[in-house]
């Protein structure tokens, strides 16, 4: 970022605006939404501003602007419609110390006015440091239809019952709290304009401690996509939103830790290939501790937790202390890798047939032989497959696929460091080596049909 956003105390502090026509006059509808203290340097105000200055809401200085007009001021903004004068009155301005923000010429700005939704006390500040100030109006109408019109009232309201909440419930239970006030029934019944009823379920909620769920809250074992943060889904978003701590795999994007809430504990349990310091029982039973504990636990796992990510012995591990869990799919390796290649994973006539597999197993001897499978209009997805691709190569060659196989090869899919290419099945390690193709990798071996009938789809996991 080369700007840092930063909401401003306003409150009596004063705020300069050189300038009497509609720039200057738009910088003060904006200041006049604060509770800061507004002085305009003009010879001359338009009507608008005339008519403020009469009721008494703004102050107004005719005469000569100096340095000293800019000293001790939150913000000044230079907005007299004249370059060169603007230009002068900004470096008057810099003399004095002043934060300043002249229209129009983002190089003398200290400061950049955002696209604003306003539903105070809740603000939304849209920037996009001066490079397209359309694309931020654009945001800001699209955050005006998320954001209910009552919003604000039902946060201000929230504000006042705060101190009630502190003093009858626990940290955990107030986090609840106000998550079940926002995501549920409360804020339902606020936005259809019975605030009353609202206000009085919020009481009820924090005199008697009950509301939402009740128990341990759910595990959730949440697939963070195959790396790119935009791949996660909006559900897996909410849960690190909720989260009191994360234990997160070693392929994870540490751009999706960002969407955590900044004071969720994260606790990293990768586990790298031969590596054993976080043996899979270690991190089962830090799951169940962390639960027992009262805390919102979110398992991030590389991918979709169902395949190939030992989701289920964790959920096992989970049902034997008898902590419930949920599962947020997400998106897997071989469905982004798909897409990397701009591909399908079926294709109908061609290849009506998936199976998912791995290169790797707990046992190395049980590694899955599924050669007897790949037959025409079959696409076997190996996952993690570099490690065993001497041996996937030999397995081919044996049952006479060597050319009938074609091998497409994604590596690190969907992230900047990705690697596509492909072969025939003969060629495999070969081309692995010229390419310097390490894991995480998916190898695509596809058999074919020559004819065009469809067949029916099947989805196997091996």
């Amino acid at each position: 970022m080369k700007t840092f956003p930063m909401f401003l105390t306003m409150a009596g502090r004063r705020v300069v605006i050189a300038g009497g026509g509609e720039q200057a006059a738009q910088k003060c509808r904006l200041i006049l939404k604060t509770q800061a203290e507004i002085t305009l340097l003009a010879p001359a105000l338009d009507p608008e501003l005339a008519d403020l200055h009469a009721a008494g809401r703004i102050k107004w200085d005719d005469g000569a602007i100096t340095a000293a007009h800019f000293a001790q001021t939150a913000l000044v903004f230079i907005a007299t419609g004249c370059p060169g004068l603007d230009a002068a009155l900004h470096a008057l301005a810099k003399v004095a110390g002043a934060t300043v923000n002249v229209v129009d010429q983002p190089h003398l700005c200290d400061a950049i006015t955002p696209s604003i939704v306003d539903r105070d006390p809740v603000v939304v500040a849209i920037g996009t440091e001066g490079t397209a100030p359309v694309l931020a109006r654009q945001i800001k109408t699209r955050m005006e239809e998320v954001l209910e019109p009552r919003l604000g009232d039902l946060a201000a309201l929230a504000g006042r019952l705060r101190d009630s909440a502190a003093q009858r419930l626990q940290p955990r239970q107030r986090r609840d709290l106000w998550r079940w006030v926002f995501n549920g029934p409360a804020r339902e019944t606020h936005a259809r304009g019975a605030e009353r009823d609202a206000a009085q379920m919020i009481k009820d909620a924090i005199q008697t401690g009950e509301f939402g769920e009740t128990g341990p809250s759910p595990v959730a074992l949440v697939g963070a996509g195959p790396g790119s943060k935009d791949l996660i889904t909006l559900r897996g978003v909410q849960r690190l939103q909720e989260a009191d701590i994360i234990f997160y795999d070693r392929l994870i994007d540490p751009e999706i830790l960002e969407l955590a809430r900044r004071d969720a504990e994260r606790v990293y349990v990768g586990k790298a290939p031969g590596a054993h310091s976080w043996p899979q029982e270690k991190i089962c039973g830090l799951l169940v501790a962390a639960a027992k504990q009262g805390k919102r636990v979110v398992r991030l796992k590389c991918g979709d937790p169902g395949i190939f990510a030992r989701g289920a012995e964790e959920a096992d591990a989970l049902n034997a202390a008898g902590i419930p869990y949920e599962v947020v799919p997400g998106v897997t390796a071989a469905s982004a890798a798909s897409a990397a290649m701009g591909g399908f994973l079926t294709e109908r006539g061609t290849c009506d047939t998936l199976i998912l597999t791995t290169g790797r197993s707990e046992n190395a001897a049980d590694t899955p032989d599924w050669v007897d499978l790949l037959q025409e209009g079959r696409r076997v997805a190996v996952y993690m497959g570099v490690g065993t691709a001497d041996r996937i190569e030999t397995m081919l060659l044996q049952a006479g696929l060597a050319d009938k196989i074609d091998v497409d090869i994604v590596a690190n899919a969907q992230l900047p460091t990705q690697k596509i290419t492909s072969c025939k099945a003969r060629n495999l390690l070969k081309v692995l080596r010229e390419n310097d193709i390490q894991n995480p990798a998916i190898l695509f071996l596809s058999h074919r049909k020559t004819a065009t009938a469809a067949q029916p789809v099947l989805l196997q996991q091996v």
